[in-house]
């Protein structure tokens, strides 16, 4: 009887429901720390969902939005999705959104740290590196392992901002790459702030 009626109401709110969809066989969602409470990752549960506007887009022009290679810099892990939200669970990491204002503000994936491209060599002080008069010492157990991302597998905003941390001395081992970015995690039907 509970089914059914969830079953209605799904129907009668527009949404399409034959499955429920699960982030893994064992894994319907998981919850990550924010700024302003926990909250809830899970997946869009109308199984006729399509991506629509902006993130069905395939082809912008290169430059600026040439495809990123697997690997922004030597050292620097790519990931997916699981390992991503398994970061966004760790107190130990933290996820960064290295795109721009206008797009973070847009929808970000929650649990992200706003960290712009522009800025995250100057902001390494608070991933746990020390100030120092040519940039900065990023050595021992309080540097934080990152991962990074942006709008999508041919944005080159995270894959700039890692190298340009790197540059500044950020260990390349402790960053991650997450590929994908918006686009992907939008299409897998993922939680995003503001919706």
């Amino acid at each position: 009887m509970h089914k059914i009626l969830t079953t209605a109401l799904i129907v009668l709110a527009g949404g399409a429901w034959a499955d429920p969809v699960g982030i893994t066989p064992d894994m319907m969602s998981a919850t990550v720390e924010t700024p302003s409470g926990p909250m809830e990752i899970s997946r869009i549960q109308d199984n006729d969902n399509m991506v629509s506007g902006e993130w069905a887009q395939t082809s912008r022009p290169c430059p600026n939005f040439c495809i990123q290679p697997m690997t922004p810099a030597e050292g620097v892990t790519t990931i997916g999705e699981l390992e991503l939200i398994a970061m966004l669970q760790d107190p130990d990491a933290m996820v960064l959104d290295s795109r721009v204002k206008p797009d973070f503000d847009g929808g970000a994936i929650p649990g992200a740290v706003h960290m712009p491209y522009t800025e995250a060599a100057d902001r390494l002080g608070e991933l746990g590196c020390e100030p120092d008069f040519e940039g900065f010492i990023c050595e021992g157990d309080q540097v934080k392992t990152v991962a990074l991302y942006c709008n999508g597998p041919w944005c080159g905003q995270s894959p700039t901002a890692a190298r340009r941390m790197i540059e500044a001395g950020y260990p390349a081992e402790k960053i991650h790459y997450y590929r994908g970015g918006m686009q992907v995690w939008r299409m897998l039907g993922l939680s995003v702030t503001g919706e």
